[in-house]
């Protein structure tokens, strides 16, 4: 329910932000400056957007350790709807940080997109094909805010498939047996539960949107895109770094693809 709760304020908050946006390279960083500076109460919903990222993430690593703990991943139908879940959700975060157009937006969807230049034959066209063109541009940016703004709401129809499975097996628990005995209803016992944990989440998301909104971002991005100077250190938001550390252990290109891959399947 909390991962619910995220999905909601994201694309909530991603709508408004969408209403002010711009998807060209030359005003996409003015424009997220516009929000922040003269939109009412832009700043706002600009860092709840920003660092709801986060906790979504956190949400879902909780859950995803929550399903490997209590072997959840024998109830196949729904387990593989969550992976494909992940894998939306994963490629949802990494559009919206290209947004910003920032220099980690720039050189951080450049690094990404050339890993496909490791699949055999067909890497540097299928590269080229997803940039538009033969660098990070105007048509990759634009393209990348059409996919932002579309997966969210594949992701939630997803997450409908994922939630009729879950429906028809029941979800896990500790001693991983049949618990229908000991069904209780939604309403008082579970309703009140997640309103609890409602409060507390968005207490601490607006904690940390007012009085540290910055504190998980890349002060590189605060630097419109240069593309002739690449920073010192590329590197991605906290949720990923477990994605770039197996990149970056493993010396062959299409292997640390591959290891890539096999560790989110």
């Amino acid at each position: 329910s909390l991962l619910g709760l995220c999905l909601i304020t994201q694309i909530l908050t991603g709508l408004f932000l969408a209403m002010h946006y711009t998807a060209d390279v030359s005003t996409a960083f003015s424009s997220v400056a516009h929000i922040c500076r003269d939109v009412n109460y832009g700043w706002l919903i600009r860092n709840i957007h920003a660092n709801g990222a986060s906790f979504f993430f956190i949400c879902l690593y909780l859950h995803i350790g929550r399903g490997l703990y209590y072997g959840s991943y024998l109830y196949k139908e729904t387990w593989n709807v969550g992976v494909i879940l992940f894998l939306l959700v994963m490629m949802t975060a990494f559009g919206g940080y290209v947004l910003p157009w920032g220099q980690m937006s720039f050189w951080g969807a450049t690094v990404i997109t050339n890993l496909l230049s490791a699949v055999p034959y067909i890497g540097n066209a299928l590269v080229q094909w997803i940039w538009g063109g033969f660098s990070v541009d105007n048509a990759t940016l634009t393209r990348f805010f059409a996919f932002h703004f579309l997966l969210p709401f594949v992701a939630a129809a997803f997450t409908m498939v994922h939630l009729i499975f879950l429906h028809e097996t029941g979800s896990n628990n500790p001693i991983g047996l049949s618990s229908n005995t000991e069904k209780i209803s939604f309403h008082p016992y579970f309703s009140f539960k997640d309103i609890l944990g409602f409060g507390i989440m968005l207490f601490a998301l607006m904690s940390l949107s007012l009085f540290s909104p910055n504190l998980l971002g890349d002060p590189e991005n605060f630097t419109p895109t240069n593309p002739l100077v690449t920073p010192p250190h590329i590197k991605p938001e906290w949720y990923f770094l477990f994605a770039y550390a197996i990149l970056r252990s493993i010396p062959n290109k299409l292997g640390g693809v591959i290891a890539l891959l096999a560790s989110i399947l």
